[in-house]
């Protein structure tokens, strides 16, 4: 077994697709059937031909379902394993492998894109005192080339040669780099030629080697030509009530920023490598990508702003916090909480897929129609599964401060006096309150709720701080901690509540 192989097999077998799924709890089977109602609806209400959509827990393809067909002409069915267009899904793949690059020492993403891409150097900007365009703008849609959906998406069978030339003919700007966050299919082309010329391979063959074969994603690829014979699904468009088919596009050099595409099997993979980089741990890494640079494709990186909601009356409808990170959209807002995202659409297809990472789960559609909007639907299916309880947030673990800080306030509470362990008061804690006054505080609550047992549960909001819960002879005591900065481990807040 080659080295690609032997790694394949050892990342198919860490993120549990080596073999069959396990079995799921009941909850979580109630809660993918929620589920199935959304996308038929989406189904007949958008005239789709097929459509395929799946959840990622913990590692594993936990749910996927098929609806309608991959060949309108064939009445082939849609499988998990039809291979779909994802568009401009495939700008994670580019971002991932520029970070790739960059820790290899390859790229800087803070340099000027014309010491990567030198036809960039006879760029006419717009202002004499715009900043030179950066890898990073390109990355992030701040270079300050204009919005370019739809045209960006029929570019997808230049070639690499034509590509140069219209590169060095010059390119109008909308702004001066650096501005606003302005959506730029052709700069994530460019951001495609920055792989290649800092891989030294065209991108799509980078991004196959450092990325698809150790996955194991052996369907998935940027040529529709070398598509597994029988497993395509059609684009099509719905016109005067009938399916046309669309023309293929590419492979070419705009397939960076909208070419790949793959299956449901293969791309649950991705999603189950890719969430696995959360949360923050100790242990080995893979041979693909370090866990701390994929988490950087969250990381808003410009121009924040905010979604309000359409109806306010609609509780799923919250408004939602957006920026733009490294070839995916980042959002929080008062349903999901933190998740990322990205759409993809061309003539032909559409798709979405959306990630909870506190979560450990992704959903993700596919359909062969022109621009699907499966964005709305794969929302509702995570507004679903978040509300049924089945897939909670992931508890952090009490670190061992917080372990010896929960001994510590047990035995103030007995003593009913802060001073009992001294030790365990960060020097503001006194200052900010007296002893007297937290023991009278102490004191009303033991009156209430009698002697507590040790801490059960500790629900930690991170490594410093959360919540002490000690179950007591009538009731519950709640302490509310934060840690000071010090070594060894101190309370700057200590908060007593029933």
């Amino acid at each position: 077994m080659n080295g690609l192989k032997r790694l394949a097999a050892v990342i198919a077998t860490s993120v549990g697709l080596a073999g069959p799924a396990t079995a799921q709890t009941q909850a979580q089977q109630a809660a993918f059937a929620q589920i199935d109602p959304l996308f038929a609806t989406y189904m007949s209400e958008r005239h789709a031909p097929g459509l395929v959509y799946g959840v990622v827990v913990d590692g594993k393809l936990a749910y996927v379902r098929t609806l309608g067909v991959q060949d309108a002409a064939t009445k082939a069915p849609v499988t998990a394993d039809t291979v779909f267009r994802i568009a401009s899904m495939s700008k994670n793949f580019t971002a991932l492998a520029a970070l790739k690059l960059r820790d290899a020492g390859q790229l800087r993403f803070d340099a000027p894109a014309e010491t990567v891409i030198p036809e960039l150097k006879t760029l006419v900007y717009p202002t004499t005192d715009s900043p030179k365009i950066t890898v990073r703008d390109l990355l992030t849609h701040s270079a300050g080339f204009v919005t370019d959906d739809p045209w960006g998406d029929r570019q997808l069978p230049m070639s690499e040669a034509d590509f140069t030339r219209f590169g060095a003919a010059g390119v109008p700007f909308s702004r001066a780099p650096g501005m606003a966050f302005e959506y730029s299919n052709f700069g994530y082309a460019l951001a495609g030629r920055v792989v290649t010329n800092a891989s030294g391979q065209n991108y799509a063959d980078y991004i196959d080697h450092a990325f698809l074969k150790p996955l194991g994603m052996a369907s998935t690829g940027y040529d529709l030509a070398k598509a597994p014979k029988g497993r395509l699904a059609i684009g099509y468009r719905w016109q005067d009530g009938q399916w046309v088919e669309e023309p293929a596009l590419g492979p070419g050099a705009f397939g960076a920023m909208g070419g790949l595409m793959t299956t449901a099997n293969d791309y649950a993979r991705y999603m189950a490598w890719e969430l696995a980089a959360w949360p923050p741990r100790d242990g080995p890494e893979d041979q693909i990508l370090k866990r701390s640079s994929i988490r950087e494709i969250v990381r808003g990186q410009n121009f924040a702003s905010v979604q309000s909601r359409a109806d306010r009356a609609d509780p799923n409808g919250c408004d939602r916090a957006r920026t733009y990170g490294l070839g995916t959209i980042a959002y929080a807002d008062c349903v999901l909480g933190p998740h990322f995202t990205h759409s993809g659409g061309l003539p032909g297809y559409g798709s979405n897929v959306l990630m909870l990472p506190e979560r450990g789960v992704g959903v993700f559609a596919f359909s062969n129609l022109t621009y699907a909007p499966v964005s709305l639907v794969v929302r509702d299916a995570a507004i679903a599964l978040t509300k049924s309880g089945a897939f909670p947030v992931r508890a952090t673990p009490p670190s061992a401060g917080l372990q010896a800080m929960a001994t510590a306030i047990q035995r103030m509470y007995a003593a009913g006096d802060v001073l009992a362990a001294p030790g365990a008061l960060a020097m503001n804690v006194l200052l900010d309150r007296d002893a007297r006054r937290r023991n009278a505080e102490i004191a009303a609550l033991k009156t209430v709720l009698g002697a507590c047992r040790a801490a059960d549960p500790i629900t930690a909001d991170n490594a410093m701080s959360g919540v002490l819960t000690y179950p007591c002879e009538r009731g519950t005591l709640r302490v509310r901690v934060t840690l000071a900065p010090t070594t060894p481990a101190s309370l700057q807040t200590v908060e007593f509540s029933s």
